[in-house]
């Protein structure tokens, strides 16, 4: 399905109102132990385990190939547990770009059933660092490199609703589409209206440009969620655990049902993680968006 054919006020209002076919919901997945050490093998195994069970998601998507060997561990791991993984490239400087893509070509044909896609930068358009024609020649390198592997981007969603990202849209595969109501500042009652205009937003523009619905690229919500723990607020929008299940149900869940293909972040909290400054100035504690406990206790109904 796609955007142009609902309203996100549609979407917002009636959220039982379901398509033919649900979308495909994942996770994103950090690469640490909760004491910041690197996972194993063995480890991404348990969380492919208790994500399986607790969701019926078989896919997550990663930030870094390189970063803690995530392409190496995880993606055996992905094999013996029938998952599939979104491989990242950290494209902002020379010496991630080249660890990200020879983690990846070192593992691909091995594990070619296990790589979902590629995503080259994330939020790079966001964050200034390339244009959308340098970060298109980016994508164009990477997917030479890496025949049959769908390669494209991920980024906010506002990049791709005023033109930023329009130089790579028809080269792109794949294209995620991040949207946080949370930090837009919503609160709990029009969250999930504020999280579906945006994806409105990017997805109609995305398909005015690659000339139609059923054109490249395939689309996902890349990344979206709210914290669980109280007093992790951004203006309006207020962490704490009824917020966040609230979200998850009426927003993110809406954009499942009705056919839309959405990551959601995170997977598990991850307690190392230093606080980060946000727009507004306030320091952020960063540590509570996953859906389960850093030791992998469930904290919601997670099936939509």
């Amino acid at each position: 399905m796609r955007f142009s054919t609902v309203t996100a006020a549609a979407l917002a209002a009636a959220p039982a109102m379901v398509s033919a076919a649900k979308g495909t919901m994942g996770f994103a997945l950090g690469t640490k132990l909760p004491d910041g050490e690197c996972k194993t093998q063995r480890d991404y195994e348990i969380d492919f385990d208790a994500i399986k069970e607790a969701s019926g998601s078989t896919v997550v998507r990663g930030y870094a190939a390189q970063d803690c060997d995530f392409a190496a561990q995880a993606l055996p791991a992905a094999k013996k547990k029938g998952f599939k993984v979104v491989l990242g490239i950290w494209p902002d400087v020379k010496e991630s770009y080249d660890l990200g893509l020879g983690a990846i070509k070192e593992h691909a044909n091995e594990f070619k059933d296990q790589i979902y896609a590629v995503t080259v930068g994330s939020e790079t358009l966001y964050r200034g660092n390339f244009t959308g024609a340098e970060l298109n020649d980016k994508i164009v390198e990477v997917k030479n490199e890496l025949p049959g592997i769908k390669v494209g981007t991920a980024d906010s969603w506002n990049k791709y609703y005023d033109g930023t990202a329009d130089a790579l849209i028809k080269s792109a595969d794949i294209l995620l589409v991040n949207a946080f109501a949370f930090w837009q500042g919503a609160s709990k009652d029009n969250a999930t209206q504020v999280y579906l205009d945006d994806m409105y937003k990017a997805v109609t523009h995305i398909e005015k440009v690659a000339g139609g619905h059923n054109k490249k690229p395939e689309i996902w919500n890349g990344e979206t969620g709210w914290p669980t723990a109280v007093g992790t607020d951004y203006d309006a929008a207020k962490g704490g655990l009824e917020n966040a299940e609230s979200f998850f149900k009426n927003g993110f869940c809406s954009l499942i049902d009705w056919g839309f293909n959405a990551f959601y972040f995170e997977a598990f909290d991850e307690p190392w993680k230093p606080a980060s400054v946000g727009d507004n100035g306030k320091a952020i504690d960063e540590t509570t968006w996953g859906a389960w406990t850093a030791d992998r206790k469930q904290k919601f109904d997670l099936r939509c």
